[in-house]
């Protein structure tokens, strides 16, 4: 009787774990930079007359429409069984674009709505988010302008705060960032630290407001750990090998170290034959604790490395992203970086 009674327990025991674990929901977040997502329409100063079919780059409509495809079909593929619950977007032109992706595309179907920035950046592009409005529910938006240091460095992306609900109840604080590029010099140098700076004192600010801060980071960097950008200026370090050795929970973490796909691909963006990952994920330690009600759990973030987002190098044997234009020759790929997935648990 006992060992029947001590069979029936350990069975009762398995079938909670398993409950529990079916239980266990996933939330993916896309990070992914789109290459120039311009429409046709030259609507803004010169500069932008280049995106359209008498610019330099003859974007029509033949070809903005298969792009937008395309996107719509990697985003939705990157969810798996379920579209991506929210997708940072870099190199997006205005709202024109992204009604077009989300209403006139096959993510027409998946419900998408979005935020976007309306930066002075001189090309003419925003960060913006996408997100299934029955996972994520904006609370609060607020776009934060770096202002470049002198006249001689043009503005930059805005960064883009996001606070919303999620299933739990609790708040998810989402910034997407395009830092400035490295050309420049060294005024291109303090502007970037200027705008890392920034991030810190607003990831500071949501991790003092929040009881138990739910803060994740993302966009293009511009550049890879270990950057002193990272350690320096925004204050962060990759995820340590050890949970023992979690940093206290409003720390920020550094999750997209050291990522790897298939073959030889080694990071989100590869130039003069070498891969660097300027694609990224920062979250807050308190999301690798028990007490976080959305977690991340170990690994974390992936590639998104399908084929047709690739290509085999001229005369080689290894990859690099298949590219929209190479100059100004229409190339037909999608984007010049690859998508970065992250999957928090609930």
């Amino acid at each position: 009787m006992n060992k029947a009674r001590c069979h029936l327990a350990v069975l009762l025991l398995t079938l909670c774990a398993l409950t529990a674990s079916a239980q266990q929901r996933r939330m993916r977040l896309m990070q992914w930079n789109v290459e120039n997502l311009f429409d046709t329409i030259a609507n803004g100063p010169t500069h932008y007359a280049d995106f359209t079919p008498q610019g330099d780059y003859a974007w029509n409509t033949l070809r903005y429409r298969a792009k937008l495809s395309r996107l719509a079909r990697t985003i939705a593929c990157c969810g798996e069984a379920s579209p991506p619950a929210l997708v940072a977007l870099c190199e997006v032109e205005n709202d024109s674009v992204l009604t077009d992706l989300t209403r006139r595309s096959l993510l027409a179907r998946l419900g998408y709505d979005y935020i976007i920035t309306h930066s002075l950046d001189e090309r003419g592009i925003n960060v913006a988010l996408l997100y299934q409005p029955e996972l994520f529910r904006p609370l609060t938006v607020g776009c934060h302008r770096v202002p470049p240091p002198g006249r001689h460095v043009s503005p930059s992306r805005d960064l883009l705060h996001v606070a919303g609900l999620i299933p739990t109840g609790d708040t998810l604080d989402v910034v997407v960032c395009h830092l400035p590029s490295q050309l420049g010099g060294r005024a291109a140098q303090r502007y970037r630290q200027a705008v890392a700076r920034r991030l810190r004192l607003l990831a500071d600010s949501v991790m003092q407001r929040r009881r138990a801060p739910h803060l994740v980071i993302t966009g293009d960097f511009n550049t890879a750990w270990p950057d002193r950008l990272f350690s320096r200026h925004l204050g962060c370090a990759p995820l340590p090998a050890d949970t023992l050795s979690l940093p206290p929970a409003r720390s920020l973490l550094l999750l997209t170290h050291g990522l790897r796909g298939r073959a030889d691909v080694a990071g989100s963006y590869k130039f003069q034959g070498e891969w660097s990952q300027l694609d990224h994920f920062i979250v807050s330690a308190h999301m690798l604790t028990a007490a976080a009600s959305l977690r991340v759990q170990r690994p974390a973030c992936l590639l998104a490395d399908f084929p047709h987002l690739l290509e085999t190098d001229r005369g080689r044997t290894t990859l690099h992203p298949r590219r929209t234009y190479l100059g100004t020759y229409y190339h037909g790929g999608l984007s010049d970086h690859l998508p970065v997935l992250l999957d928090l648990w609930w």
